[in-house]
């Protein structure tokens, strides 16, 4: 097979375009099926409690605010539950299947590369794409 050829010959070329790829069907599948304008007016408020709970003094206030924190962050992640589910299967056995092909040739050091390449994607795809 040629992918295996070009495996073989390029491990951490091929590791970092196949990262690039999952990262972005990842990146889109977040984009996708998350309502991104809620997740971003979450962040906003959740910023602004963030800088109201460094300059607070009141007691009763702080528990508050941090009831408040915990209330956004709990949204934020139930949102991300979605994404998640649809993505984690087919993860799975891709990494499955790495595992497989990386192993001989890299030992276990193809999953650093690969989870190297995938935060660097992700950084630069969210910045693109706006994903909040």
């Amino acid at each position: 097979m040629v992918i295996l050829e070009i495996i073989n010959t390029y491990p951490i070329y091929s590791l970092a375009s196949i990262s690039f790829v999952v990262t972005l069907f990842s990146t889109l599948a977040h984009k996708w099926l998350t309502n991104q304008e809620h997740l971003k007016h979450l962040k906003k408020r959740q910023k602004e409690i963030q800088k109201e709970l460094k300059s607070c003094k009141d007691e009763c206030l702080l528990k508050e605010l941090n009831s408040e924190l915990m209330s956004l962050t709990g949204l934020m992640f139930k949102s991300s539950f979605k994404p998640m589910f649809v993505t984690i299967i087919p993860l799975l056995a891709l990494f499955a299947w790495l595992r497989g092909i990386y192993s001989p040739l890299m030992g276990n050091t193809w999953l650093w590369y690969y989870i190297g390449f995938s935060v660097l994607s992700s950084l630069v795809f969210r910045k693109i794409f706006k994903v909040a």
